[in-house]
Formats: structure tokens, sequence, C-alpha cells
């Protein structure tokens, strides 16, 4: 189908001052989350920020490009333990260094902030530091930079600064903030409010309120002393979790003692709205948060019909909708303003103007104990990743991809024999006491109980199909004697 690109929102006129030096802000990249708002295609194994949405590149690899510039240094990341290897993988397809902290527990964004920036302060007490979220969408990347060095200009003088989001619409789905009246430069925050009704969102339109788009650039020592201030608590948890992390085959462990000792609190409610340091600069930089598939299909190229979708979908008499669909041919005939979304192992169907309610569908699921909730039939490991094409009682199916020179755990198994048959590059394969290469087209039977290993020794993707057969097929019947990732 024909797709027209969207036009972006575009940079303030506003002349910025210059940083002092190149290279002296550190971002800070949270790169949690639970993928609950736009399932199924993110789920709590693979949420949104790592998901090809918009563009080639996950989310997360949009954020990690667009802090590539002289004004940046390394990025520290912070993410769950759950998603290191992924978070890993994706810095290095997109050639990006930095350091990753790891969570042991969700304390919310306060906790995360400040672990990083006393990490951060370990090196520079006075570096400043831009908080970023991993899955944030920013479309001008000049006014996005331009908007950072005025930020930098009030953070150096001991401003907590916020980026206000001009708004172009009355929505519902933000927080506002309700900046003092300026011209240019950063202003200061008379107050933030939370998600309004559609009357009070059309009124802070008018009187002149900004989105509040959760990205914060300081001072480490200001932001610290304001912690401390109002949030001790948090403050002395972070930092020693800091202080007694453990390095991990090049992660950074946070203390687990220490930092489930945090209140669990967001950064708005823990600093920004009791701070009387809170700055925020205005701009428009065609930002969005991605909150819903509806933000998708307005963040997405759309044809002549407003209708936004991939190679295998089809539109026929129907107008402004989104179909995304991971495999199978999805055709829409005499639809409006309807979102559908088709994965192998779910689908789900909404109009545009109820997709905030598909959290609601999530959460119920996720008390159902539904295992589409977490995990698609796709999951990634460290050393690539797997897919299941077919599941019974008693067998599966599964196709396997591991990363050249990556290689899997020395394992056994209780229950199940394995059948692999190699169909592209070449399997190094421990079957007990022998060492056998598996080339393409040919096969190899693991039977029940044997220790086993397959790796890829080559230079290409090693891509196997896996037979499982057995009475038991569960992840949790393995057995691990040696395992490069320190994995249990």
């Amino acid at each position: 189908m024909k797709i027209d690109p969207i036009t972006q929102a575009s940079a303030t006129a506003v002349e910025p001052p210059l940083v002092a030096r190149a290279g002296t802000i550190v971002p800070i990249v949270l790169c949690g989350g639970a993928g609950s708002r736009l399932w199924p295609a993110s789920r709590e194994a693979f949420p949104k920020q790592f998901i090809s949405l918009l563009g080639e590149e996950s989310m997360f690899q949009q954020t990690l490009c667009r802090i590539r510039h002289p004004l940046f240094g390394a990025p520290v990341i912070v993410t769950h333990e759950d998603f290191r290897f992924l978070v890993l993988s994706q810095m290095k397809q997109v050639q990006m260094a930095g350091e990753i902290l790891l969570e042991p527990a969700r304390r919310d964004s306060a906790p995360a902030i400040a672990a990083a920036v006393s990490f951060i302060q370990q090196r520079d007490p006075q570096a400043l530091v831009l908080v970023l979220a991993s899955d944030h969408l920013i479309g001008d990347l000049p006014a996005f930079r331009s908007a950072v060095e005025i930020a930098a200009a009030a953070a150096i003088q001991g401003q907590l600064v916020t980026f206000g989001m001009v708004p172009d619409k009355p929505a519902t789905g933000y927080g506002y903030i309700r900046p003092q009246p300026g011209d240019a430069g950063a202003r200061k925050v008379l107050s933030f409010v939370e998600k309004p009704d559609a009357p009070t969102a059309a009124r802070y339109l008018d009187e002149g309120y900004l989105w509040n788009s959760g990205m914060f650039l300081f001072r480490a020592d200001s932001f610290m002393a304001e912690l401390g201030r109002h949030e001790p608590a948090i403050a002395s948890a972070a930092t020693a979790a800091v202080a007694h992390a453990k390095e991990d085959i090049g992660f950074h462990r946070l203390d687990a003692e220490h930092f489930a000792s945090a209140p669990r609190k967001s950064i708005d409610y823990a600093v920004m709205e009791r701070t009387e340091l809170a700055s925020v600069v205005p701009a428009s930089f065609g930002w969005s948060d991605v909150g819903s598939w509806s933000s998708v299909w307005e963040a997405s190229a759309r044809d002549e019909a407003g209708n936004a979708g991939g190679d295998n979908v089809e539109f026929v008499d129907s107008r402004n909708c989104y179909v995304q669909s991971s495999g199978p041919l999805t055709v829409l005939v005499g639809m409006e303003d309807a979102v559908v979304v088709v994965e192998n192992d779910a689908v789900m169907v909404t109009k545009r103007e109820r997709a905030e309610e598909v959290k609601g569908a999530f959460e119920r699921l996720k008390a159902d104990g539904h295992p589409a909730v977490v995990s698609s039939r796709r999951v990634d490991r460290p050393w690539g990743y797997y897919q299941t094409l077919d599941l019974a009682a008693r067998f599966q199916v599964k196709r396997i991809v591991v990363d050249p020179g990556q290689k899997l755990s020395l394992q056994s198994h209780y229950h199940r024999a394995e059948h692999w048959v190699v169909v592209r590059g070449t399997a190094e394969v421990t079957r007990d006491a022998e060492t056998i290469l598996v080339h393409e087209n040919e096969s190899i039977y693991l039977p029940i109980g044997c220790v086993h290993r397959m790796a890829n020794p080559g230079k290409i993707l090693l891509e196997i199909i896996e037979v499982q057969s057995g009475s038991y097929l569960g992840e949790d019947d393995i057995v691990r004697y040696e395992d490069v990732y320190r994995r249990v």
C-alpha cells in the first residue's frame, strides 16, 4: 500500500546558550516496563522499548542513537536483570557502549534515577545528567538537542529542569505542567497536575500548560541534595546500593538489600513536585510516549485514507485504522478507527478511541495467569533466541537461532529427548564425551539424560529446528552444569 510521510513538529526558534564543553552531559536511560498498553506485541518479558514499532530499530535503540552526539557522554542504562542480555545485545547492534546498572527489584523511577546519579557521582559529583525513558519517540533531533542545551544552562546554575511539551490537542493521557509566564529559556514550575478530564485538558491548553514528558536534566549534586532533603530514605538506599554493588560479567548489580529498602516513588512525587528548584523548558520536537496503539497510529506513516500497517496488511474500504501483523496476512474490510494487532499466539482488536483500555485487558489476563501476558512464542536469550513452532502434550517443535561465537549452557533433561536439525550454519555439539560438528542438512539425536551443549563456532547465524519429545517439556526441566552467562 502507498504510505505518505508525516510532518513532525518544528523546533523552537530560540537560539540556545552553549554547554560548557562537549560530552559533559551524561544520559541516564530508564529501561524497565511491563508492556501492558501495547499488548500483545509488547509482553512482560519483551516490553515495548525493545520492539521495532516505528522503524527498523527498537525505541530503545532509537533513544541510544539520539544521544550519539558530541553533546553527550557514554550513557548509563538502568534495567531489570531479566533484560540485561537483551539490553546488551541491542546496544551492540547500534554500536553503543555504556554502563548497565541492574535493578534487583522495581521501585519506580526515583530510586532508579538516584542509583544512576550516585553511580555517576563517583566519577564527577557535578556532572550534568539527562534522564530519558527508553520508550519515547522524538521526531526532530536538532530541536531536541537545542532544548537540551537550554536546559543545561539552567541546570549548571543548580536548577532541576524538566521538559514540557507544547500541546497540540487537549490530551487526557498526560500529566501537565503549569509554567511561570515567560518568553525564552527555562521557566519556573508553578505546579504539576495529574491527568485531567477532557474539559480540564481543554482549559489547560488555553492557559498555556505543558505536557509532562518525564525527561529531566540537572546537576548530579543538586539532585541528590534535593532528594536527600525530601526523601532521605531513597537517597541513602540508592547510595548504599551503589556502594555495595557487585560486578557481574560487565554488568553492575545494585545491592539487593539496600535497594529494596528504598520507598517506591516516582521522581515527580519524590522531588519535582516538592522542590523549589524545578524549572521547565517548553519544547516542540515531535515527542510521544507511545503509550497506546492510538499513539502508534498517530506516529505512523498513513495512506490517503488514514490507514497504517505493514507489508502483510490490506485495507478495503477502511479508514483511519491501524493494523500490525507478525505473520498472517490481515485484511480489513469496511472498518473505521479500528486497531488490530496479530501475533502468533494472540490477536487484539479494539476501537482507536478505546485503545487505552488494552491495559485493563492485559491486567485481567495477568490475573488469570495467561502465559501470553509474559512472553510470546519467541523468547530471547543471551545467546540468541528460540521460537515455538508447535506444541502438544508430548512434543514441541522450536526454531533456535544462535549468534556467532555464542553457546548454550552445558545441560541435561530428566523428562525429554531432543532431535536437532541444522538448517543454517554449523553447530558444534557436545554430547556426553563427544564433540561433533553438525553441518547444514544434518541432524543429531540427544537422548534423555545426556549432558549436551550447542555452540556456534562460525561467522553466520546458526539456525536449528529442535524436536522435543517426552512426558514433560517445561523450561524448568534444565539441569545446568556450566554456563558462560552465570545462570542457574
